[in-house]
């Protein structure tokens, strides 16, 4: 999952934002809730997700509950949420859209680049998405090359020797 941050900070388990977010939503974002990290109230179910399949949505981010999550994992749309539960969500109050929210400490902006995969979920701020990516990008060749090395047995291991030494770590044999 990858694509720019629409922010919702709303009331634990309250979910009127986190639609009109939805309706507002562009093809490609990633809808960010903050609602506190709550587990009494699903902040969506399924028929939320099929909604925001069919925008477009690349993905959704939820500091809250969920439910229906049989229904959801079976849709192209990646969810990440703070948990499950079977009790539903209200709506009764206000919230605000494209304000900055914090997902259990991590700071998004509306806009900043939200990246996720199978090991969860980061954010990275927009002014700093072009950076990071040319960095990545010579990671993975540099791990390539490493694979390469270890799947013919010429990978050099003699850096974790170098290391414990520089360190004065004895260990015994």
């Amino acid at each position: 999952m990858s694509g720019a941050a629409l922010t919702v900070k709303t009331r634990p388990g309250d979910n009127l934002m986190f639609h009109k977010a939805l309706d507002m939503a562009q093809k490609g974002d990633v809808i960010v809730v903050d609602a506190g990290g709550d587990m009494t109230n699903a902040m969506m179910g399924e028929l939320m997700a099929h909604y925001a399949e069919s925008r477009g949505v690349a993905g959704i981010v939820i500091n809250g509950a969920i439910r229906d999550v049989d229904e959801i994992y079976r849709l192209e749309l990646p969810v990440y949420a703070a948990g499950v539960t079977h009790r539903i969500h209200i709506k009764m109050d206000y919230g605000e859209i494209n304000v900055q929210v914090a997902i259990d400490g991590m700071v998004v902006s509306p806009g900043d680049l939200i990246i996720g995969d199978d090991d969860g979920v980061l954010c990275v701020p927009f002014e700093q998405a072009e950076g990071l990516l040319k960095a990545a990008q010579a990671k993975q060749k540099a791990e390539q090359e490493e694979l390469k090395k270890i799947k013919t047995g010429c990978s050099d291991r003699s850096w974790v020797e170098k290391a414990l030494s520089d360190k004065n770590c004895f260990i015994a044999s």
